[in-house]
């Protein structure tokens, strides 16, 4: 339920050594093949509870200005009960359900129809048709890389009916929030579903199907790896980056516009967190062919933990702070302001200079220098499922050398900064600096074990290389 990814430190050889007809013991790697009582209980919790967490934080600024506390309140004291609380909800509209349609027709359309042209003229932007990494069953995939174009065509046009045409309002996320999660849910639900089914009766690639026998966990993690319809419609790279990650920075303007609204003007703290959060979106697309290298891409299959994730997870909750901030606005002290843009911006900084140095290092094969010397690293190799061997390198210097996952730690700097523009009033612009340092967390542990899986010995070299994985000394 996350954008924020991590691309692990290697590279994978291009060319491929069989063995000479030879099945050589198939290194099982990607998603988990069995189902422990831990996983399955925390599957079975964030089904039940995650859809109930994003509606409680909504309808929490909705009906008690942001607090997280009251709503809890009234109801242990008997002030209100449930049926109070709902029936104060608004409900799906026909308005909401018609500006989410148009909103996901547009984007298939920009993402199908559209083919990148920004690589044409952009220097250092790579767009276009795009490799991704080989899949467990040996497949390399195509992508049709335009993120970046899709997100400057949707902003061009908010921008021209905001000052030009005037079709809708700019506050009309912000007017329509509650009903469009509503909206926003029956998509999450819709495609997981039809991913599951389609991964029975007419997957992409069979070979690339995992099927653990448990119901909750297969509709969670997902079955199949990389399901598609036609060509180009690949659902993981689609529903990770559009529709969810393009609105991001239109709600936060929606704020903003709202902000403006109530109040005749827009505070200091609203424009760090357009501006911060903007920087890491456009960021996203300017290296979504990177993004082709990351866990989700390389190693999650498409479930209800990406497709409801991406849909309802990562837009209603990632944009907290701008949407606390239309109900508490905050005017930070200069100096704070700046004390909060350096965080974020050092956090920014420390994220994508690690990202570098791992591509600068991919791209060359270590053939480059990393602070002014030649970098080290663990040579690795692992088997695909239908036998054939791949070299990978490990990178062991540079930030690669401080900590396994420092990209995590600059990301996490940025998350604090978000948080921090909203004062401390409040805990609930907070849930999101909480909550990524659990999924980040998890997510190094996770990223671990299936590296253990994929490269086995070699892993354990590595690792006695590099002994932190977030924070050098401590963790």
């Amino acid at each position: 339920m996350a954008a924020h990814q991590e691309k692990k430190p290697s590279e994978e050889r291009k060319h491929k050594t069989t063995q000479n007809g030879t099945r050589t013991p198939q290194v099982q790697w990607g998603r988990a093949w069995e189902v422990d009582w831990f996983s399955l209980a925390s599957i079975l919790f964030l089904l039940m509870f995650a859809p109930l967490i994003v509606y409680y934080f909504i309808m929490s600024c909705d009906q008690y200005q942001c607090s997280l506390i009251d709503p809890l309140i009234d109801l242990l004291t008997g002030n209100k009960h449930l049926s109070d609380i709902w029936n104060k909800t608004l409900t799906l509209t026909y308005r909401a359900a018609g500006i989410y349609t148009l909103w996901v027709a547009f984007q298939v359309f920009l993402y199908v129809f559209v083919p990148d042209f920004c690589h044409k003229f952009l220097p250092g932007y790579v767009g276009g048709v795009q490799e991704g990494a080989v899949t467990p069953a040996g497949v390399v995939n195509k992508y049709e890389i335009n993120g970046l174009q899709a997100w400057i065509i949707t902003h061009v046009l908010w921008f021209a009916n905001a000052y030009y045409f005037h079709w809708f309002s700019p506050t009309i996320i912000f007017d329509n929030w509650i009903p469009l999660l509503w909206c926003a849910n029956v998509l999450g639900y819709a495609v997981s579903t039809f991913a599951m089914i389609k991964s029975y009766f007419f997957p992409t690639n069979a070979k690339d199907c995992k099927f653990t026998g448990n119901f909750f966990y297969d509709y969670m993690m997902g079955i199949e790896f990389n399901p598609r319809i036609g060509k180009w419609f690949d659902f993981k790279l689609f529903f990770n980056g559009r529709p969810g990650i393009v609105a991001w920075t239109l709600i936060n303007l929606s704020y903003a516009a709202k902000q403006q609204e109530l109040y005749g003007q827009v505070t200091n703290s609203m424009i760090l967190v357009n501006v911060l959060q903007g920087i890491y979106v456009l960021d996203f697309f300017w290296n979504e062919a990177w993004y082709l290298k990351t866990i989700d891409i390389c190693h999650d299959h498409f479930g209800w933990y990406l497709g409801w994730g991406d849909c309802v997870w990562l837009p209603y909750l990632y944009t907290l702070q701008g949407l606390y901030l239309v109900y508490h606005p905050v005017q930070l002290r200069t100096a704070n302001a700046i004390g909060i843009l350096m965080l974020g911006l050092i956090g920014y900084y420390i994220f994508r200079m690690t990202n570098h140095q791992k591509d600068l290092f991919r791209r060359t094969n270590g053939n480059c220098k990393i602070w002014g010397k030649k970098p080290e690293y663990i040579e690795c190799s692992y088997m695909s499922v239908d036998g054939t061997k791949y070299y990978s390198k490990l990178m062991t210097s540079g930030f690669w050398g401080w900590a396994r996952h420092f990209n995590y730690t600059g990301d996490l700097m940025g998350s604090l900064a978000y948080c921090l523009t909203c004062g401390f009033e409040h805990i609930l612009p907070y849930f999101y600096i909480v909550y990524m340092t659990i999924l980040l967390t998890h997510r190094c542990i996770r990223d671990e074990h299936r590296c253990f899986s994929k490269y086995g010995k070699d892993w354990k070299r590595y690792t006695a290389a590099v002994p932190y994985r977030l924070i050098p000394g401590i963790f």
